[in-house]
Formats: C-alpha cells, structure tokens, sequence
C-alpha cells in the first residue's frame, strides 16, 4: 500500500473544505440533524473581539442593568490615570445579542460554534453538570473566548493550511447557535468514506463501555450505521460531487438510526480517532478487490475500546486541561473575575456588584 499523502487523502483544496463549514451542509440535512441558526454574515467587529486578547464579554450581553463605571471621584482623577495603560477595546453587539436570545427562547439553550470548530475545549468555564449549555449572550461570548480551537475559523491561513491547490476562496466569518441537550456520548460515532465507500466506523469518546463490546450490540450498530449512511447521506445531492468525507453521528437510544452531529473533510486536520489513515487506505484497498476473491464487502469496519486498559482509552484527567486556568487567573474588561459569567455564580456575584 501506498502511503504518501496523496494516495492518503483527496486533494485538498479551498472549495473542497468549504464543503464542510456548517452553512454549507446543514440545510441539505437540517431536518436529520439538531435544530440549528446560522447568523451571518457577522460584523468585523466580532471578528476583531474575538481575535482580541483577553476574555471579556461584549458591554449589554450579561442579561444585567448597565451601570456607568465612572464616579465623580474618577472624573477628579481622571488626569491621574492618562499615565496608565490603556484598557482593553470596548465591543458591543447589540444586534447580536437580540438574535441570540431569540435562539435562546425558541429553544430553551443553545451552544454555540463557528463555521467548522466548537469551544468544546472551554466547556469547563461553565457547570460541569451542563456542558456547552448557554442560557444568555455573555455564556455564548464567554465560550467562545475561553477556546483555543473556534480561532482556527478565524484566518484563511489556518482554515485552508495544507490545500495542495491553490484557487480563489472566500471565508465569511458565521456563529452556529445549536440547541442543547444532554448527550449520551457512548452513542457518538465517527465514519469514514473513501471514494463514496463506508470504510470504518470509530466510538469518538474514549471510554470503555461494555454494550459496545457485545457481539450482537457490535454488529448491530455496525449494520444500521450502513443502512443510515445509504439511505441518508450517500445519494444527497451536497455529496455527489465529493466521494470523501467524515461524518459524526448521534445514535438513537435503541441504536437503530441516528442524528448526524457533523461533518468533516477527509484529512489529515480530521482525528482519525481509532484508526488511523494508513489503515483506512488499507481497508479501502481491500473493498476495491473484486468481490468473488475477499469476503465481508458489504459493512464497514468498527472499531470500539475494548476494555479499559486500551492504548487509547482516557485517564482520570479532565479532557482539554491544557486550557484550564484558575478563575482567578482571568479578569473581563470592567475588572469582575471571569466566574462572574458561570451560570453557579452569577446571583451571587450580582449582588457582590
């Protein structure tokens, strides 16, 4: 088998990864996906603030009175202070901010994403018993800021890094409001296509769970999985001129069907999770054999952690700790600590102000 990256990968080009932003796919499977709002185009103004250092949120998006922060005694010091550095940038969207709590009142909460990546990473900011689960404009500001991964989508340079060719694009910033609800994560699979070839089939969280590992349970999953993606996915018109893509499903309780959570290029940028691409060319290798001289043509591979003491399954540590900090650690804009925004603080911190 070959194993350099083009025989690995599609050709990776600007209009082949703009396929994947979400307002490029979600209308073609709106209604087998959570509800969702697109909001574009976005100001540049928003781009600016969440290219900004620090984390703060916008002035009017804390669901709180607004109050002047300047007394008379700092109008009389006021010539005392031009000495000290200057405050962070002031941003405001007030527009915005109407929308989103128009999303928030349709559908209870909301979490947020930009046009490819999820602040997954800063689910900590707020409970852990509610991850990703914004009830206000600040929560859906606040996350945001606190990701290291949503600033992927906001240069060319990092959204299109590794395009072999070179063709005019446009990127147009959009923030996908999704509703929110608790997931069950054992239920979240990722698939792989080749060449409009169902490949593999991974679990995407890294536990060990025991139903996985029965045997019936496995080839059941492994055939609806099948089923879904012909039925579905396969013959969409958004897909017909692409042969090679991810894509992550939520299954249903009785692991019959599912809801399609995302999709992603096939490339190097996708986490191949239990597999990896060399693997993946292999198995495509072997489902281009003719089919009278292989066996097992017809499904996928899939791949779970089959016990607990798996390579790849996770350790007692929290997922994304590199991007946790001490509250104390992060400071807003008018000087209130960063807890101030988490859903478990924010009467209590009200009433401190």
């Amino acid at each position: 088998m070959a194993s350099d990256s083009s025989s690995l990968f599609p050709p990776q080009t600007p209009s082949y990864i703009l396929s994947f932003q979400f307002s490029s796919w979600y209308p073609h499977f709106s209604s087998r996906s959570i509800k969702s709002t697109i909001i574009r185009p976005l100001s540049r103004e928003f781009h600016a603030y969440l290219d900004a250092d620090g984390v703060f949120v916008p002035e009017g998006s804390e669901d709180i009175p607004a109050e002047s922060t300047l007394s008379d005694s700092d109008e009389d010091d006021e010539d005392d202070d031009e000495d000290e550095d200057s405050p962070p940038p002031s941003f405001a969207f007030p527009d915005l901010d109407v929308q989103i709590r128009a999303c928030v009142q349709e559908y209870g909460t909301v979490f947020p994403k930009l046009n490819f990546s999820s602040p997954k990473d800063a689910a900590w900011i707020l409970p852990a018993s509610s991850p990703l689960k914004c009830t206000s404009p600040s929560d859906v500001y606040l996350l945001l800021k606190s990701s290291d991964f949503i600033t992927h989508d906001l240069s060319p340079d990092t959204v299109f890094a590794g395009c072999d060719i070179d063709e005019p694009h446009e990127l147009e910033l959009e923030l996908v409001l999704r509703k929110w609800y608790p997931v069950d994560r054992s239920r979240e699979v990722r698939c792989f296509v080749r060449r409009n070839i169902l490949l593999g089939i991974s679990q995407r969280d890294a536990n060990y769970y025991e139903f996985l590992n029965d045997p019936t349970t496995h080839a059941s999953i492994r055939s609806a999985v099948q089923t879904y993606w012909e039925t579905h996915i396969k013959n969409s018109k958004h897909w017909e001129p692409i042969q090679d893509y991810t894509f992550d499903l939520l299954l249903t309780r009785d692991l019959s069907r599912g809801h399609i959570l995302d999709f992603n290029p096939y490339a190097p940028r996708t986490d191949p999770l239990l597999f990896t691409y060399e693997e993946l060319a292999e198995l495509l290798d072997a489902r281009l054999v003719p089919k009278d001289e292989s066996t097992d043509h017809g499904l996928p591979e899939f791949r779970v952690i089959d016990s607990r003491s798996h390579p790849a399954a996770t350790s007692n540590a929290p997922a994304y700790q590199h991007n946790m900090v001490p509250f104390e650690a992060l400071s807003i804009s008018s000087g209130r600590h960063i807890e101030e925004f988490a859903d478990m603080w924010k009467e209590e911190i009200r009433q401190s102000i």
